[in-house]
């Protein structure tokens, strides 16, 4: 059996699997995985579907995982798409859609590779595909839940390897051996609303988040560290919604994101959050409110015999060493990282999450090509 990872991620595309909507893009892989031999179970949980398949036996010694998702971020405006976002449209050598590198490309790159490989040369062990449709929205009844089922049920991967793009400009140069951890501060400066004529009849809240903004914006957080760039924090919004020029207004709000290394956790920059804000609603004589979202801890996985096995395999399709790094977003290896070591490589990323959304068909195959050496290489 020889799968064409373009025909499955031209077919993935045409599923407007929406987050949370599945679109039928876990059917249509279920379908193609039970027809060459994994045993499949939906693992849905809260409404949001998952797909668990594994062939092989349950508790083999060695156990290779792909991590993936299924669902994809909204169109935006439709009108200004050159080709229909779900339609697949493929010519001059370019497959458009919603999805077509983050991450249906993917996704079919690896259950092609898994599927050839365990009916042409069947591995002693185990070969496991974890796949989610809720990786795009609030990611808490995706891979989490893969991952907890997979604890109840005794089901593991001895390592996984995460699809998500990886390459900046050119296939083959990046792989990611872990993450910059990542958060989200909310504040609420809380005044008193007066005329702006007679300020000293209010409490204005607008310099207060000034101050603090900046007081954040300009420390240094750390220089970096072996494995990780330094820590940064971007003011991303300042708002008081107030219309009039001669009103003080009663309150003002900002946001700032972080991206952290392996110098700090979540749990020590909301400290520092927290007393920074504490200091300036002091200075101001104010009421400064914090909420803080933690979306997922820095992590790394080690350079060793994972990352060995997939930099060997990159080299051998594409003719680079990939460097091993940890920058970008957040992706489901933060979860994993939990439950095993875990890797990233895919695609070239530029277009995802854009109008226009395109893959070079060539890059597809050579995708599929890494992952069925990396499975070949594993289990020698």
């Amino acid at each position: 059996m020889t799968i064409d990872p373009v025909a499955l991620t031209a077919d993935l595309i045409r599923c407007p699997s929406v987050t949370p909507a599945e679109g039928g893009a876990l059917r249509l892989l279920e379908d193609l995985l039970s027809s060459a031999g994994f045993e499949c179970t939906r693992v849905d949980r809260n409404g949001t579907p998952n797909l668990y398949a594994r062939w092989g036996r349950r508790g083999a010694n060695r156990s290779f995982g792909f991590n993936g998702h299924t669902d994809v971020v909204p169109v935006g405006d439709e009108a200004a798409w050159s080709v229909p976002p779900f339609d697949a449209v493929q010519k001059d050598g370019i497959l458009w859609g919603r999805g077509a590198v983050d991450m249906k490309s993917g996704v079919a790159a690896f259950a092609a590779a898994a599927v050839d490989f365990v009916t042409q040369t069947p591995p002693d062990g185990a070969v496991i595909l974890a796949i989610t449709g809720d990786e795009e929205g609030e990611a808490t009844d995706g891979t989490r839940a893969l991952l907890d089922w997979m604890q109840a049920e005794g089901e593991a991967m001895t390592d996984c390897l995460v699809g998500e793009p990886t390459c900046p400009e050119t296939m083959g140069e990046m792989m990611k051996i872990g993450r910059r951890g990542s958060m989200t501060a909310y504040f609420e400066v809380t005044g008193q609303q007066g005329h702006a004529a007679y300020p000293h009849r209010a409490k204005n809240p607008v310099p207060a988040i000034a101050r603090l903004m900046d007081r954040l914006a300009s420390h240094e957080l750390d220089k970096g560290t072996a494995h990780f760039d330094a820590t940064t924090l971007s003011v991303v919004t300042i708002d008081t919604g107030n219309p009039a020029n001669n009103v003080i207004p009663a309150s003002s709000r900002a946001t700032v994101n972080i991206r952290f290394s392996d110098v700090h956790s979540g749990e020590s920059l909301s400290e520092w959050l927290r007393s920074e804000a504490e200091a300036v609603a002091k200075a101001f004589d104010l009421a400064i409110a914090v909420r803080i979202k933690i979306s997922g801890e820095s992590f790394v996985t080690p350079p060793g015999p994972l990352s060995d096995v997939v930099a060997r395999a990159v080299k051998a399709e594409t003719g680079i060493d990939p460097e091993l790094s940890t920058s970008g977003g957040t992706s489901d290896a933060r979860f994993v990282k939990d439950h095993c070591p875990v890797v990233e490589f895919g695609l070239v990323g530029k277009t995802m999450h854009a109008v226009d959304e395109h893959v070079e068909v060539a890059q597809i195959h050579q995708l599929k090509a890494v992952y069925s050496r990396i499975l070949k290489d594993y289990f020698a």
